[in-house]
């Protein structure tokens, strides 16, 4: 499937979808949001029904699109820290309208 329509632009929603669709992407977006910077054993925790296989692999996809910044630092034991990108930063006034439109319609 292309993101691209007939005329050769990029489709935003299809793009969107590329980059952030499936369960749990969003999901972590949202927590690193609240959180700035987080170790993987802190967002696994916050986030209960995902397996350690998934938010690892989920992960992996985000830094690689550029979405989610991985931290290694050079200590021992081994600590890596989470936090979004830029690009994931422009996304924090979207889910700020989300949860406004959740809790205005839903609540």
């Amino acid at each position: 499937m292309s993101n691209h329509n007939k005329g050769g632009l990029i489709c935003p929603v299809s793009k969107f979808t590329e980059m952030l669709g499936g369960k749990w992407k969003l999901i972590i977006i949202d927590n690193l949001r609240k959180k700035k910077k987080v170790r993987f054993g802190q967002l696994a925790a916050s986030i209960p029904k995902i397996s350690r296989k998934v938010l690892a692999d989920q992960l992996k996809d985000l830094v690689e699109s550029g979405l989610v910044e991985r931290k290694q630092f050079n200590e021992i034991p081994p600590r890596v820290e989470y936090s979004l990108s830029i690009e994931s930063e422009n996304l924090c006034e979207i889910f700020n309208q989300i949860d406004n439109w959740v809790n205005k319609n839903f609540n």
